[in-house]
């Protein structure tokens, strides 16, 4: 089965996962808890200090680079495109890409490695405090039409409209190049601010668009099952995912309902962009809707089992058995 090889293009950041007691440091750092705040590099220090006491997870990361490192967990071809500091923590960045198959194109800066810090409170509620660092240094002038070749799908990070430039330049390169779009709408406080722009891009670009509940209400103004029919409008394919009620894609002028896979849950980083990876993964095999997004379901049903983003390779393999057990 010939399979459409996948390019994301996002912020590239290492991720520190630290497990919380309560809600204590979230309130005392201002950050509105369940979102993505950006940080500048004294905050992001202050919270490191303030959470040494508290076991941390430390795992290449940014919300496109883990559907990029699913996708290359589950078999796809995949690429990934950031930029990194000239550091040990964009050196290791690196090598992660490589190992696990994913072809990795980092521009380098002088300024650090970015880190997103995923606070995780007893409500398996994560929190975001980002320090964009290096990552944000990726530019319109790092795009160019070669970056494109030799792929199908390109997949963008929502995260990244906060450079509209940017964003643009990715999305008419891509064009350009026969690819099709993707977007994560990335966090309701995100679309918020850019709403304007991310319904221009959107409405001009986008082939496939993913969002949680919060941001398909921050879209449209609508709960979700008036949310998908809005969006199904905009985009070929339209994905908006309910939590614990599973998720919710409309195709041409079907709503299609999936539900979830499993029911433990102890952090739910990273499910949205696990989700994402087990769809295009379906995708990229142009398997029916419903397919897609029961392997989305069963990819994002694992990670919500383990702190982070990332998982070990025998939890990998029990996710490749189910998929491989479906088809």
């Amino acid at each position: 089965m010939n399979s459409k090889s996948i390019i994301g293009i996002g912020n590239a950041l290492m991720d520190i996962v630290v497990k919380l007691p309560n809600d204590e440091i979230i309130v005392k750092n201002n950050l509105p808890k369940g979102s993505m705040t950006l940080i500048d590099a004294e905050t992001s220090k202050n919270l490191n200090d303030q959470t040494n006491q508290f076991d941390k997870i430390l795992s290449p990361g940014g919300s496109v680079a883990n559907t990029v490192h699913g996708l290359a967990n589950l078999g796809a071809i995949a690429g990934f495109v950031g930029k990194v500091g000239t550091d040990e923590l964009g050196e290791k960045y690196f090598k992660e890409l490589e190992k696990i198959g994913a072809k990795p194109t980092l521009f380098k800066s002088e300024t650090p490695t970015g880190i997103a810090m995923a606070l995780v409170t007893p409500d398996s509620e994560r929190t975001f405090g980002t320090y964009l660092g290096a990552a944000v240094e990726l530019s319109p002038e790092d795009i160019t039409i070669d970056l494109f070749r030799n792929y199908e799908i390109a997949f963008i990070e929502g995260y990244l409209v906060q450079n509209h430039d940017l964003v643009i330049k990715a999305c008419e390169m891509a064009r350009k190049s026969g690819l099709l779009i993707a977007l994560d709408l990335a966090s309701y406080n995100v679309v918020e601010e850019n709403l304007e722009f991310l319904t221009q891009i959107v409405d001009e670009y986008v082939d496939i668009i993913f969002a949680n509940e919060d941001e398909a209400k921050a879209f449209t103004g609508l709960e979700p099952e008036k949310a998908i029919e809005v969006l199904g409008d905009l985009c070929d394919i339209a994905i908006v995912k309910v939590g614990k009620n599973g998720s919710l894609i409309k195709f041409k002028e079907e709503v299609i309902k999936v539900d979830v896979v499993g029911t433990e849950c102890i952090d739910t980083t990273g499910a949205g962009d696990l989700y994402a990876a087990g769809f295009l993964y379906g995708f990229s095999k142009s398997l029916s809707m419903e397919i897609c997004g029961k392997i989305a379901s069963i990819v994002a049903g694992r990670v919500i089992t383990v702190y982070g983003a990332r998982m070990d390779q025998p939890l990998w393999d029990v996710i490749r058995k189910e998929v491989k057990m479906l088809l």
